[in-house]
Order: structure tokens, then C-alpha cells, then sequence
């Protein structure tokens, strides 16, 4: 197996590691900006 095997599957990695935590930033903002307007509601 030559070098390019663990290049690719670094760069899975990373991407796949990135793609995740973006999706739960992204989830996490949702939550948030949910319970921030049934805070506004509530007044």
C-alpha cells in the first residue's frame, strides 16, 4: 500500500469530521434560536 492510501483516507477523515461537526452546529443553532423565540413569546 503506497502513501496516497492514508492521503485519501486522511482527507476522508478530516472532511467527513468537518461535515459532522457542521451539522451539529448547525442543529445546535436551530435549538437555540428556538428556545430564544419562546423566550420572546413568553413576555
Amino acid at each position: 500500500m503506497n502513501q496516497w492510501s492514508f492521503v485519501i483516507a486522511a482527507y476522508a477523515v478530516t472532511l467527513g469530521g468537518t461535515g459532522g461537526m457542521l451539522a451539529w452546529a448547525w442543529l445546535a443553532l436551530r435549538r437555540a434560536e428556538a428556545r430564544a423565540e419562546r423566550l420572546s413569546e413568553r413576555r
